[in-house]
């Protein structure tokens, strides 16, 4: 006898359809054919055990599995519930006239329950996408499906539920979420805010330049000072996450295994912070099996480098071609993955191994030409790739006192939303991603602009880089202005922010 059912494999983070025939004859021979790797052809051992556990005939047949397509590897253990569905059918203990119309992915354990997988957003989107009635998926991960409209989304917790609601003995009700409605309640969830701050306002305004036009920020200053804290409390000023943007971050944390919250959903911008001894390939993903590394998992939200120069040579340095073209692709001798990276950096820094160097209070204790091999430790190009230098100064104590009022987040982010909304009205995306031409046309420079960057340039001796950056800053801040053309005054507020640049800067 003859039996189809429908899996999916993930690629990257996209899903693709695989489909598993079964061919049911005489014997006691079986076969698994596909590409399987080595924990698909032990699901045999799991799928015979929770068989025999729940009651269901002995499969001695000559049974016959192959995957298609052949020529895509199978991984993992999550093709345990749709193959031994297929074989279930083949051997007539269920019925199976709807089995082709779902995709159908579980791993099983003995006893008949089902684990969770990876990838069930992708999966959902693919199945929604060619046509199928539903999908069907542990009920840990169906949340996550649950997002994607236009599709049944069946939670299950046994194997036993599958086969009683193929055989129209149990029914299961469709999980339903809203999006929309996700988003809207926790827009203003953020547990950290800016009202928390005390002085720093140079930096406050840096962190609203940043925000605003999505550029890069380092943060030098001594210990103590509120780097870390200024930094985790970014993505409260961002602009909250479109219904797109959500969908993208949350495929890469579920191919990662990482979507932990209750809601199925990044429904905040992703904040991550690796330790500085974190490896290239953690940071940039690959691996056997191409996965997602903290560069793709801080997609759309920020990527915090904290003690920047404590990172390894190698790890700094692989940050530079995603830097620009915001994706990052694992090459394989057969084949390529193409992750998303489209990520704010912000990173921090003592200005020397004591951290008291150029501190207002504390003197220096290191010895002559250590703080330029500290700060030699961070490459030119990738420090060209900085748009904002800010130095952090300690807060005063009158400061750290005062019952002043403070500007919150909510605040900050709607000066932050208004001029993204100038800069995707003028040319869809913000001023960070601007290119060379499309700074010509947007952001032109009158003489007078042009005559203070040229003195810039070359006191500075700052790289081509460096003044395609320091335009972009120079856009946004006339964006939070709502100012048409760039000043005189917008552009050496730029260059200020330029502080590594400085004509001798680390003595």
């Amino acid at each position: 006898m003859f039996v189809k059912s429908f899996g999916s494999a993930v690629f990257g983070i996209d899903a693709n359809t695989i489909t598993i025939e079964v061919q049911v004859e005489r014997g006691a021979h079986l076969m698994m054919v596909g590409l399987p790797d080595t924990a698909v052809k032990e699901s045999m051992q799991r799928i015979r055990a929770a068989l025999s556990n729940l009651g269901y005939k002995n499969l001695v047949r000559n049974i016959t599995i192959n995957m298609a397509p052949a020529d895509l590897r199978k991984e993992g253990a999550a093709y345990d519930l749709p193959v031994a569905l297929a074989m279930l059918a083949g051997t007539e203990q269920m019925l199976f006239d709807e089995l082709d119309q779902y995709i159908i992915m579980g791993e099983l354990s003995l006893d008949g329950s089902l684990r969770s997988i990876k990838g069930a957003l992708p999966m959902a989107l693919q199945a929604k996408k060619e046509g199928f009635k539903g999908i069907v998926l542990p009920a840990c991960n169906a949340e996550e499906a649950a997002i994607v409209d236009g599709i049944d989304v069946l939670p299950v917790n046994t194997l036993t539920e599958v086969v009683d609601f193929f055989n129209n003995e149990k029914k299961i009700t469709p999980l339903q979420s809203s999006l929309t409605q996700l988003l809207s309640t926790t827009i203003n969830r953020y547990r950290l805010d800016f009202k928390d701050v005390k002085g720093q306002m140079n930096v406050k305004r840096a962190f609203l330049i940043a925000a605003a036009g999505g550029h890069n920020l380092l943060l030098i200053g001594p210990p103590g000072a509120g780097k870390t804290m200024l930094a985790k409390r970014l993505p409260s000023i961002l602009p909250p996450l479109s219904m797109q943007e959500s969908l993208e971050a949350t495929k890469i944390h579920s191919v990662a295994g990482k979507l932990r919250n209750k809601y199925g959903l990044i429904v905040e911008r992703p904040f991550r912070s690796p330790h500085h001894t974190i490896s290239d390939v953690a940071l940039v993903g690959g691996g056997s099996i191409p996965q997602p590394g903290e560069i793709s998992l801080a997609h759309h939200g920020v990527l915090f480098l904290d003690e920047l120069p404590e990172f390894k040579r190698t790890v700094l340095e692989v940050l530079r071609q995603p830097l620009e073209d915001r994706v990052v692709t694992i090459s394989r001798s057969k084949f390529s993955v193409d992750f998303p990276a489209g990520f704010m950096l912000i990173a921090s820094m003592n200005p020397c191994p004591c951290g008291y160097y150029n501190h207002p209070e504390k003197d220096c204790v290191c010895a002559p030409g250590v703080v330029q091999r500290y700060l030699n430790k961070i490459s030119g190009p990738l420090l060209d790739r900085i748009d904002l230098h800010v130095e952090v100064t300690p807060v005063a104590f009158d400061e750290l006192t005062a019952n002043a009022e403070v500007e919150g987040s909510e605040s900050i982010r709607n000066q932050v939303i208004a001029a993204r909304c100038i800069q995707i009205q003028r040319c869809n995306m913000p001023n960070a991603n601007l290119q060379s031409q499309e700074l010509k046309k947007y952001a032109a420079l009158d003489p007078a602009c042009q005559s203070i960057l040229k003195t810039a340039m070359e006191r500075l001796k700052l790289s081509a880089r460096s003044y395609d950056r320091i335009i972009r800053v120079a856009r946004t801040i006339a964006d939070l202005e709502a100012s048409t053309k760039i000043q005189s005054h917008h552009i050496a507020e730029a260059i200020n922010y330029r502080s590594l640049d400085r004509e001798n800067w680390s003595g």
